[in-house]
């Protein structure tokens, strides 16, 4: 198939890429950067299409590869085999990235079919069952799950906290904080999945190469939700990307805020690296349009909770538009934190007493809404108007002694009748 050069000290294997030069190129146009295990795979992905393809030469992936790789792209994809020799690379490459993770830089990982890589699935069926395998792509945090969680039984709180301690030493290697902190978060909801609120385990974990961690049941197909309703968070996702797409010249303030939204479909994850991709590009919304399909732009534009968001009726009010992204980021921020607050709770229901679970509760609803968090707080600053709305008790009084010193008739020399 090819000649395996030796290193010498003009050719160092670890710090090259085979096909490094026009990857970058592709990738500088918008391609994604593929990592194939060897030179024939490689050759292959370029001529189905995929541009942006490298591969180490002959070697498994080193540090100099890693941040080589990261300098062409913020998330590379690694495809490996689906046999047991491409799960052993992924696991060394996982723990090779773990401790050079930056906000912004990551890995994401494609598991071909089993026995195939992919030469072989391309020339099978196509250069489309390859795009869906790439679609398909994990993040880091869930093949790491994988790892430690695959064809074993957690039936005993012996076996529970040896999974705690070996994923604690797995994330303390990652030395930003802020993701240290992301993937501990991410780690508590997988392990949550796995038993349940009520400590139920589904006896034995197994690799999904291409689902999600858990199947949709029954009552989920049934769910108003699969009918197209949006999910509150989904709505505040879409009028974040809505107004940035009306107002570009916002994108580069909230590029940021925009690559570290969690939870996005499909759908909502392509939107939304269409708009960081043409971030500071002239016409942006026509550019993301091509990206992700005019009609599917011009429907999200044009969905009713979209259409009365003020921003969008006055484009040219910055400060407005900069305004009511903060907001709704803020309110998303809010939801996520009663997310965990709400799981923790309920993950601690077995062994706490109801006072103290109505309690924890409470706080976690609090967290979105305002005027319950007063009533959490201190209900003695709190004032119920008739409509259940909760005021500040204060703002109240001082709100009837302003209407007590206004006149209220028509020449101003006595009280309203």
């Amino acid at each position: 198939k090819y000649l395996n050069s030796p290193q010498t000290p003009l050719f160092d294997k670890g710090r090259n890429l085979f096909n490094h030069g026009p990857a970058r190129e592709a990738c500088g146009k918008g391609a994604r950067l593929i990592v194939a295990e060897g030179y024939m795979d490689v050759i292959a992905l370029v001529e189905a299409g995929f541009a942006g393809a490298v591969a180490p030469l002959g070697t498994a992936v080193t540090e100099e590869q890693l941040s080589l790789l990261w300098r062409i792209h913020d998330e590379p994809v690694v495809a490996l085999d689906g046999d047991a020799a491409g799960l052993r690379a992924a696991m060394r490459v996982i723990d090779l990235a773990l401790p050079r993770l930056e906000a912004g830089k990551g890995l994401r990982f494609a598991l071909l079919p089993q026995g195939q890589d992919p030469d072989e699935l391309i020339k099978a069926r196509g250069a489309p069952a390859m795009q869906a395998v790439l679609d398909e792509a994990q993040p880091m945090v869930r093949l790491l799950w994988e790892r430690e969680t695959q064809g074993k039984v957690f039936d005993s709180p012996e076996r529970k906290a040896a999974l705690d301690k070996t994923l604690r030493e797995a994330i303390g290697a990652i030395k930003d904080p802020s993701i240290r902190r992301h993937y501990g978060e991410e780690i508590k909801e997988l392990r949550f999945q796995l038993w349940g609120p009520k400590g139920r385990e589904s006896k034995r974990t197994t690799w999904r190469p291409k689902g999600a961690p858990l199947p949709a049941t029954p009552s989920a197909k049934a769910s108003p939700l699969v009918a197209g309703i949006v999910e509150p968070e989904d709505q505040l996702r879409q009028a974040v990307m809505a107004i940035l797409v009306v107002v570009p010249a916002l994108v580069p303030d909230f590029a940021h805020d925009l690559e570290g939204l969690d939870g996005l479909g499909d759908g909502l994850a392509d939107l939304r690296d269409a708009i960081l991709r043409h971030a500071g590009d002239d016409g942006l919304r026509e550019r993301v349009g091509r990206d992700v399909g005019p009609e599917r732009l011009d429907g999200l534009l044009a969905a009713p909770h979209i259409r009365i968001l003020p921003a969008l009726r006055r484009p040219d009010d910055l400060d407005l538009a900069r305004q009511s992204i903060g907001t709704l980021l803020g309110d998303l921020a809010a939801r996520a934190g009663h997310r965990v607050a709400l799981q923790e709770g309920m993950e601690d229901a077995p062994e706490a007493n109801d006072e103290w679970l109505t309690r924890r509760l409470g706080q976690a609803a609090a967290q979105v809404d305002v005027t319950r968090r007063k009533e959490t707080e201190d209900t003695r600053e709190v004032v119920v108007a008739p409509n259940g709305l909760a005021l500040d008790k204060d703002e109240k009084e001082h709100q009837q002694r302003v209407l007590s010193q206004i006149d209220f008739s028509r020449s101003g020399r006595g009280p309203r009748a």
